[in-house]
């Protein structure tokens, strides 16, 4: 097939114990999926049913944090609200859709730490205009990644703890039992509307305590059982 420029290279995530990597197809990502953080950014969380939006799955946007080393990713441009939001990551190993609930955790093929960066003030504008959200959650470097963990070896996760810290600060601290939707819920969820496929990552909601990074700060994602993410704003 002949192109009219070279098309971009896959973009992957490497796997914990292999040499072999995961190839990201799509990006979901659940909003306001723990009760504390619903009610933090002003909504109630009783009368939420899930609701999802993407993030580009290129390589410019998911960024892979290896597991020996820090990642450096730059203060986005046109904000002045930069939020970190911690978040377990389900990478789908297994296509289809209409999944049931049952179903649901044969389709994971892991789990990662990851990191929804958000351009706040430019996405509580949008909000208020009644306009789409890409401008504060779709761009560049705004999705760090870990290592992801083969489901087989980790087992479902369903009471880990989820942290971040910024600078050795805790500033969101909760555990996986609190999401409103779980993984199973919401991978059933999500496959009514779309037809999943291998290569697709579903960032699953952060807890409570998201909030404002600058140039110099560092972050550590963690949640047990994975590999821990550090991310520096540069």
């Amino acid at each position: 097939m002949k192109f009219v420029f070279q098309p971009p290279s896959v973009n992957a995530l490497p796997v914990a114990g292999s040499d072999a990597f995961f190839p990201v197809r799509r990006v979901y990502c659940v909003g306001r999926n723990y009760a504390a953080h619903a009610r933090e950014m002003g909504f109630d969380p009783d009368r939420e049913p899930p609701f999802f939006f993407c993030k580009p799955g290129d390589a410019q946007s998911v960024v892979a944090v290896p597991a020996d080393r820090s990642l450096d990713i730059p203060y986005p441009s046109l904000t002045a609200n930069f939020h970190y939001e911690i978040e377990l990551v389900v990478a789908i190993g297994k296509g289809g859709k209409n999944i049931t609930v049952e179903q649901a955790a044969s389709h994971v093929f892991g789990y990662a730490v990851g990191l929804d960066m958000t351009r706040r003030d430019l996405q509580i504008k949008m909000r208020e205009q009644g306009r789409p959200w890409e401008i504060g959650k779709a761009f560049d470097f705004g999705a760090p990644v870990g290592v992801i963990h083969l489901a087989t070896d980790t087992g479902e996760l369903l009471n880990a703890d989820i942290a971040l810290t910024v600078n050795g600060e805790t500033r969101q601290q909760s555990n996986l039992s609190h999401l409103i939707w779980s993984v199973n819920e919401t991978i059933a969820n999500l496959s009514t509307l779309f037809e999943l496929q291998p290569g697709d990552l579903i960032f699953s909601g952060t807890p409570e305590g998201v909030g404002p990074v600058k140039p110099g700060d560092s972050m550590l994602g963690s949640i047990d059982g994975l590999t821990s993410i550090q991310v520096n704003v540069v």
